[in-house]
């Protein structure tokens, strides 16, 4: 019997492929000789003509005349913003240890909407504040009497009267209410005592009071109280708003001394304009240069203050930058391998031809300069490692070709006015340091306003939000109008008479309801213009039975009760069909010096998109049979 597994001549079975067959490994592993493997880890190399070859394929032999710096000087000029200009108001002088944005960013709070007070919290605690400094100067001896039940009495604040239509915004609302109703009669309105003094400057301190020769003490005590008001919050004086409510957002101006002299004997100044900010992150992209504007008529001709900067240039480094040097490895957290662009995505390319090709080209010259000032270099002096000494100048003052524009980042531009009558030109080389706050607290919005466009209405209404209470505190929009609309109605005279029942099967309406927080606005002719349109506020009537003649429905934001009441119009461009959010806040940050800053500021955002209202005119509605 012949075996089967021995085969005679291997080498032809397998060319004939008598037996095929399968090779499996289940497990393959080296055979390590030594328990060290320091000197394998380190890739010995000990073929010198090996690593030159390697060097003559990679290029390194093709030298240029291209030497590395060894040392550089840098000749730039300091000018400090000192000039700042709210929209169109008079330029004032700009501290050096200002917040830029509590200066921009602040609005006057509204404590009153129409004859209704608001801010009750913030009243109270000026309120508190004063009785707390009479208290103190008593204990001091410096007041004959301790004043505070007479001026608790004088400016208490009144207790709401739920009958009264006067006090329907605070009775409206259960909680606002209630809150009122306990501070009624208890507390002090610190606001009211103010708005007193303010009104007339006949106005003192001592007016109703029992003061007994303590009138000069209490005209000091109310100077303290102001301070320590405008202290707490930062708001803007007569004239230096820079908000501007027919575009709802803000415009404001910088200026700093050029040293030079101009035609009629005084100094020019090179002017930074913003005019459109609203996003909440100032710094020197919201600023374009004007050279044909002055803030001021007057300006000192003040040298700037030239500085010469010595340093050893050191190569730009950054995560993932590939290493020129053998047998170094690169960070591998960036990895450009994975970054795959598309023919037309030309940011990506750029990034990463100077990422991969140019990286070691480049290299930085470290410089802290201070804030509030407009920095411009005029050049460095570079010396070689060739000993060769070169004189680099900015892109913008270096000669371009015609049809050319030089790239530069962080420059100012012009406006398009300017660009449109002088045509493209070299920008302004010099680099903007802002006296900004790197963080911003911000609280939550305490009036918010929504600007759609209605299609179908063909108009554009003003959505009321967040609605502020007289408490100081908040309410949804949608609720407090109806909260307040019911009230309204339950003050209304008893009806009238009914009558009589339908007979008809339908009846005609004139118009339908529409949520008292939809402010309507309509378009209007700009004054001498027959085509440009803009939007005017305008107001829909509160129907309650029992009166005959309806009332117009007022809004009851700050924001949209500009100008009330007179008419308030709004740039038609100001409200895209995507829409606008509107928003006003608290908003808190620190200066320099560790001190807390607070003010009260708006917001600008894009909206959701269009809306509906259901506005209707002209129907017909079915009328349901009486009931027997």
């Amino acid at each position: 019997m012949t075996e089967r597994n021995i085969v005679t001549h291997i080498e032809q079975a397998l060319l004939e492929s008598r037996f095929p067959s399968t090779t499996r490994w289940n497990r393959l592993e080296g055979r390590p000789r030594t328990h060290h493997f320091d000197r394998a880890l380190k890739a010995e190399v000990r073929d010198a003509l090996w690593m030159l070859s390697r060097q003559w394929q990679m290029g390194e032999f093709e030298g240029d005349d291209a030497g590395s710096p060894v040392l550089a000087r840098a000749c730039l000029d300091l000018r400090t913003i000192d000039q700042y200009q709210a929209a169109d108001g008079e330029a004032h002088s700009l501290l050096p240890d200002e917040m830029l944005e509590s200066r921009v960013e602040r609005r006057r709070l509204l404590l009153k909407s129409g004859e209704q007070y608001l801010s009750l919290d913030l009243r109270m605690a000026t309120g508190r504040r004063w009785l707390r400094l009479l208290k103190k100067e008593h204990a001091a001896s410096r007041l004959a009497v301790n004043h505070q039940d007479a001026y608790l009495q004088r400016y208490a604040v009144r207790v709401p009267d739920p009958g009264t239509e006067a006090d329907a915004q605070i009775c409206a609302h259960a909680d606002a209410w209630q809150q009122v109703s306990c501070a009624g009669g208890r507390a002090m309105d610190g606001i009211a005592f103010l708005e007193y003094l303010d009104e007339d400057p006949a106005h003192t301190a001592a007016d109703g009071i029992p003061a007994a020769g303590d009138e000069s003490a209490l005209a000091a005590l109310a100077d303290r109280l102001r301070l320590w008001l405008a202290d707490l919050l930062d708001q803007p004086e007569e004239g230096d708003d820079a908000w501007l409510p027919s575009r709802l957002e803000y415009s404001f101006g910088l200026s700093a001394p050029t040293g030079a002299t101009g035609n009629d004997g005084s100094g020019t100044e090179v002017v930074l304009r913003a005019p459109e900010y609203h996003h909440g992150t100032l710094d020197w992209h919201a600023l374009e240069h004007r050279d044909d504007e002055r803030l001021g008529p007057t300006r000192s001709a003040l040298p700037p203050l030239r500085k010469v900067l010595t340093v050893i240039p050191t190569s730009v480094v950054f995560e993932g930058m590939p290493n020129p040097r053998w047998w170094s490895y690169e960070d591998k957290r960036t990895n450009f391998g994975q970054v795959t662009p598309d023919t037309t995505d030309l940011g990506k390319l750029m990034l990463l031809e100077f990422s991969l090709v140019y990286a070691n080209d480049w290299f930085v010259l470290p410089w802290v300069l201070p804030t509030q000032t407009l920095a411009q270099v005029h050049g460095i002096a570079l010396t070689t490692v060739f000993d060769e000494r070169l004189w680099i100048r900015p892109v913008q003052d270096s000669p371009t070709a015609a049809g050319w524009e030089p790239w530069s980042m962080f420059t100012l531009t012009s406006d398009d006015t300017q660009k449109l009558s002088t045509g493209p030109g070299p920008e302004l080389a010099r680099l903007v340091i802002l006296p900004t706050a790197p963080k911003v607290q911000q609280g939550d919005s305490l009036e918010e306003v929504a600007l759609v466009r209605d299609e179908l209405a063909n108009m554009v209404w003003a959505i009321e939000r967040q609605i502020p209470l007289p408490s100081g505190w908040c309410r949804a929009g949608g609720e407090a109008a109806h909260e307040y609309a019911t009230h309204l109605r339950r003050l209304a005279a008893p009806p009238m008479a009914p009558p009589p029942p339908a007979v008809a099967p339908i009846r005609y309406r004139v118009m339908n309801e529409v949520p008292e927080q939809w402010i309507p606005f309509i378009a209007v002719h700009v004054e001498g213009s027959s085509r440009e349109t803009q939007l005017q506020r305008a107001a829909l009537p509160r129907f309650i039975e029992g009166q005959p003649n309806p009332e117009k429905i007022r809004p009851r934001t700050t924001l949209l009760r500009q100008n009330l009441p007179l008419r308030y119009l709004i740039h038609e461009e100001e409200v895209p069909r995507a829409g606008v959010m509107v928003s006003q806040c608290y908003q808190r940050t620190r200066r320099p010096d560790g001190s807390v800053v607070t003010w009260y500021g708006a917001r600008k955002s894009t909206g959701r998109g269009e809306g509906s209202s259901g506005l209707a005119f002209d129907q017909l509605t079915n009328v349901s049979p009486p009931t027997t």
